[in-house]
């Protein structure tokens, strides 16, 4: 059995004590008249005299952060999800009764406090307690602001510790959660429909990845955790919901690292009647308006270097950032072994079953992502990795299809959607010989969305951006963890 510690000892000492005087350490609800916030607001502005007119008492609630005590008086923070305000408990004014009950409260606890707004010596705006009330008791001590939680595992682990200790964490997720929602009212206000489609799929497709598998006991049947929603959204336009978005959560099968989670955010959005370059378009001025708003202007730090998002931004075909950018020699794009040869030159890990398109793509990883950025749209990918995509019509060993890299990273991936039935038919055809080889990542034949296609799909382009990634970007986060509430973590074996 594992001992205990004192800390935990004395306060479950406390909370004994604190029941047998009648208190309850958990009781129903607060009332409350105003956030710490709001009361900064209303208050902060007014001199003492000011608020010696107001003569009324006020209650608030939060959670105490620090406390010094001085024998028959203590000063104390309230922290409540808003803000954070000194609280002065005085043994004659809350009587001592509750000033007993007070003396057994510690950092942690949640309390109510009601009573006055003063200004101390120092002129720091304080609520004088005239009642107060034990919301929540904390069995366990926060660790302190700069020693006790600078462990990243722990942190990741213990978010919520993370939240309370960390302020410019906590700052972290709001940013994200209203950058997402400015990302919704973009899509809305261009007339696009929020849809949900499912999580749980019998065929995983619209994205070569490695999916997870789950089994259904009532159906009897295998299910897969989505890659992505891209063939539910498609069928969604050939039932003439013509511009549609979703806000997912996506689950690959596959390692982790700075920039990848097993389980992560995104938006995919289908537009009829438009191509891929319609969407650059779009994309541009997505991203104008969120730099704008968060930002104020055309640029935002990242990891010491600054992100122009001045427009036009840059577009580069994959064959000319390869060997602008990667110093690789035109005959590459001609010929499988010459890609291998760079590839093994570069000691970049390839397989003898890797398509000329992968190697391809495999070169571009390794020596032009990371170069780029400032906001560049890479444009005419190999059909053989874009199983989805249109063909160019000028080129049909390329596709009409864009990936948007800033920072030095993929953020989004885009392209005219493939709607010819039969061509969809034999790219899924070729995916089935992939996995049949070993391929795990390879795409599985969807007959249902073949037959959706058949009904007819109008000309549409379809695009997908990485939430979390855009948001590393706008808090300037290092590692995708950052960005993320609870990312995956391996079980701990002690």
């Amino acid at each position: 059995m594992q001992k205990k510690s004192p800390i935990l000892t004395e306060r479950m000492n406390k909370s004994r004590k604190l029941r047998e005087k009648g208190v309850d350490l958990y009781p129903c609800g607060a009332d409350v008249d105003m956030s710490i916030s709001e009361a900064l607001e209303r208050f902060g502005g007014l001199g003492e005299e000011e608020l010696k007119k107001e003569d009324h008492a006020y209650a608030l609630a939060g959670r105490i952060v620090s406390r010094r005590d001085f024998g028959k008086a203590s000063f104390m923070h309230l922290q409540d999800r808003s803000g954070r305000l000194q609280s002065y408990i005085r043994k004659d004014k809350v009587g001592q009764e509750n000033f007993e009950v007070f003396k057994l409260m510690d950092i942690g606890d949640f309390i109510q406090v009601k009573g006055p707004f003063f200004r101390t010596r120092t002129g720091e705006l304080t609520i004088l307690a005239e009642d107060l009330k034990l919301l929540s008791k904390s069995l366990r001590p926060l660790p302190e602001k700069w020693h006790g939680l600078t462990d990243v595992e722990t942190r990741y682990r213990q978010r919520y510790l993370d939240l309370i200790v960390n302020e410019e964490v906590k700052d972290v997720f709001i940013r994200r959660a209203r950058i997402t929602q400015a990302i919704r009212d973009f899509f809305t206000e261009k007339d696009f429909i929020e849809v949900e489609t499912p999580m749980m799929q019998p065929i995983p497709g619209g994205a070569t990845a490695r999916p997870f598998k789950t089994y259904h006991n009532a159906l009897a049947m295998p299910l897969y955790l989505r890659v992505a929603p891209e063939l539910y959204l498609k069928r969604l336009v050939v039932g003439g919901l013509e511009r549609v978005f979703e806000i997912n959560r996506n689950f690959r099968n596959e390692g982790i690292s700075i920039k990848h989670n097993p389980e992560f955010t995104m938006i995919e959005f289908y537009m009829a009647y438009a191509t891929y370059e319609d969407l650059i378009a779009l994309t541009e001025e997505l991203f104008s308006r969120l730099v704008s708003l968060f930002h104020g202007k055309a640029s935002i730090p990242y990891q010491g270097k600054e992100i122009d998002f001045t427009r036009p931004w840059r577009k580069i075909s994959l064959k000319d950032a390869l060997v602008e950018i990667g110093g690789i020699e035109e005959k590459a794009f001609r010929d499988r072994e010459a890609a291998a040869e760079a590839a093994r030159a570069h000691e970049i890990d390839i397989s003898s079953k890797d398509s000329h398109g992968k190697l391809i793509t495999k070169l571009f990883d390794v020596l032009v992502e990371p170069q780029l950025i400032n906001p560049t749209f890479v444009v005419g990918y190999p059909t053989d990795v874009s199983p989805l995509s249109r063909r160019n019509d000028q080129d049909p060993e390329l596709t009409d299809r864009f990936e948007l890299f800033i920072g030095g990273w993929e953020i989004a991936n885009g392209f005219t959607e493939l709607n010819d039935p039969v061509d969809q038919r034999k790219r899924f055809e070729h995916q089935v010989a992939l996995r049949e080889t070993g391929d795990e990542e390879a795409q599985f034949m969807d007959e249902d969305y073949v037959t959706a296609l058949e009904y007819g799909m109008p000309p549409t382009a379809g695009e997908g951006i990485g939430i979390d990634r855009v948001i590393m970007l706008f808090t300037d986060a290092p590692s995708i963890r950052d960005v993320i509430l609870f990312p995956l973590m391996k079980t701990r074996q002690d």
